[in-house]
C-alpha cells in the first residue's frame, strides 16, 4: 500500500476488514426460521451473484429458485425419492475421491455436527433420519438449484463453483443465511421433473433464509487448514 494517500489507505483498510468479517463470518446454517426473504432482497442477491467470474465470460449457469407451495411439493418429492432410493446424480460421487487428509477433516466435522445434535457416532439410524430431513431444506423457506449448462463438463462446473461462492457471500452481505447441500444434487431427475427443467446438469442446491439462532446446530464451528498446508508461494 506504499504511495497511497491517507484517504485511500483508510478506505482499503476498511474494505479488508469488511472482507475478513464477511468471508470468515459466513457459515453453513442448518436450522432456519420460517420467515421468507423479501422478494427485492432475493433479486438483489441473485443479481449480485451474477457478477461472478467465468471463463471467457460464458456464464454457464442456470439457477432455479423455489419458495412457497412449490417448495413444499418439491420437499415431499425429494423425501419420496430418498425413501425409494431413486438417486440420480449428474456428477459422479464416490467416497474414494477423498484423500486421507480430506477424510480426517470430514470426520472432525461430522463429530462436531452430530455431537451438537445429540446423535452418537454409532447411532446410524438417527444420522440417516437427520440426513433425510435435510431434504426439507433444514426448514429454510427457499432453495436455489445451480445447474451447469453447455456440456456440463468439469471446466464449466468450475465456473458454476465460482458463482456458488459469490452467491453465498452476496447472501451473507444482505443478512441472508444459507447452506449449500451436496445431497440435494443426488436427486437431479426429481428436481428437474418437479421444476420443469430441461437444461443443464445439477451441481448443488442451496437452502436459504434466516437462521434460527436458538438451534445448537447453528453454533457448530469448523476449522480451516493452515495456509502452509494448502498454499505454496513461488518466487
Amino acid at each position: 500500500m506504499n504511495g497511497l494517500d491517507p484517504t485511500e489507505l483508510s478506505h482499503r483498510t476498511e474494505l479488508s476488514h469488511y472482507a475478513e468479517k464477511l468471508i470468515r463470518g459466513r457459515h453453513a446454517t442448518r436450522a432456519f426460521r420460517p420467515d421468507a426473504v423479501p422478494e427485492d432482497t432475493m433479486r438483489a442477491v441473485f443479481s449480485l451473484a451474477g457478477a461472478a467470474p467465468s471463463n471467457s465470460n460464458a456464464q454457464p449457469w442456470r439457477i432455479e429458485v423455489v419458495s412457497g407451495a412449490r417448495r413444499e411439493r418439491l420437499a415431499d418429492a425429494l423425501l419420496a425419492a430418498h425413501a425409494e432410493q431413486r438417486t440420480s446424480a449428474d456428477f459422479p460421487y464416490s467416497e474414494g475421491m477423498y484423500a486421507p487428509v480430506h477424510q480426517e477433516r470430514r470426520a472432525a466435522f461430522g463429530a462436531g455436527l452430530y455431537g451438537a445434535l445429540g446423535i452418537g457416532p454409532d447411532d446410524h439410524a438417527a444420522r440417516a433420519a437427520y440426513d433425510a430431513e435435510s431434504l426439507r431444506f433444514y426448514g429454510a423457506p427457499h432453495a436455489a438449484f445451480l445447474f451447469v449448462t453447455g456440456d456440463g463438463g468439469a471446466r464449466l462446473a468450475a465456473d458454476v463453483g465460482a458463482y456458488l461462492q459469490t452467491l453465498l457471500l452476496a447472501m451473507a452481505a444482505y443478512g441472508v443465511d444459507s447452506c449449500p447441500q451436496g445431497l440435494l444434487s443426488f436427486y437431479a431427475d426429481t428436481i428437474r421433473r418437479e421444476l420443469g427443467v430441461s437444461e443443464g446438469k445439477l451441481l448443488v442446491g442451496v437452502s436459504f433464509g434466516y437462521a434460527d439462532d436458538s438451534a445448537p446446530v447453528n453454533r457448530v464451528t469448523t476449522e480451516r487448514a493452515a495456509l502452509e498446508a494448502t498454499t505454496a508461494f513461488h518466487g
